[in-house]
């Protein structure tokens, strides 16, 4: 009887092991206000924006930030938008992780890189802020580098000293031309690193 109930607790275990592999964190990184829906800091929101249009989602106003859920060929993907402001996004990314028990392999953070060039696309399965102010809350509350990021290229076309004008400023109207073409390919990367996994999606679209 004992070794019958040990055998049935560890088959549900593992059954539920298997399904939390199934499930994606997937964090846009931005502010929250109309003030910054169309700048450049707040394209992590306007990935998961796009996404949401295109397949008729939902966001629910949840504990720190907005939340959709995506079905795509058996994984589920939780959109999260933290409401937090950027400085605090570890706090909501945390919560979210911990509250649908998703492994940290899963988790896959959208954030703008002044260090590329507009529309460029780095996947990296882990490293430091890089003086972003969002990822470096998430490694503080965290305790860790090691979670995939997905940085989207913002350039540094700006003056010296006005960084943070031009990280909160709007996109220019080449830039808006350009941004449909690569919002697409933004939501083909999170379908392909839940399905095809991280290493393949490094390979399809780094660079491109």
């Amino acid at each position: 009887m004992i070794k019958w109930i040990t055998k049935l607790f560890s088959s549900t275990q593992k059954e539920e092991n298997i399904d939390n592999m199934k499930k994606y964190l997937i964090v846009g990184l931005g502010n929250i206000g109309a003030e910054y829906v169309n700048t450049r800091h707040n394209i992590g929101f306007k990935v998961l924006d796009f996404l949401a249009r295109k397949e008729s989602l939902s966001f629910e106003t949840v504990k720190l930030g907005s939340l959709a859920e995506y079905k795509f060929k058996g994984r589920t993907f939780f959109l999260l938008k933290p409401n937090t402001y950027m400085n605090l996004s570890g706090k909501a990314v945390k919560y979210w992780m911990d509250k649908e028990n998703i492994p940290l392999e899963n988790i896959l953070v959208i954030t703008d890189d002044l260090n590329l060039s507009f529309g460029t696309i780095r996947i990296k399965p882990k490293g430091s802020d890089g003086g972003h102010n969002g990822l470096k809350n998430i490694n503080l509350v965290l305790n860790t580098q090691n979670y995939t990021r997905f940085r989207f290229g913002i350039s540094d076309q700006f003056k010296k000293g006005q960084q943070i004008d031009y990280v909160l400023g709007e996109w220019n109207d080449d830039e808006n031309s350009k941004l449909p073409e690569r919002l697409e390919t933004s939501i083909e990367i999170i379908k392909s690193f839940g399905t095809a996994g991280l290493e393949n999606t490094m390979t399809t679209f780094n660079g491109k």
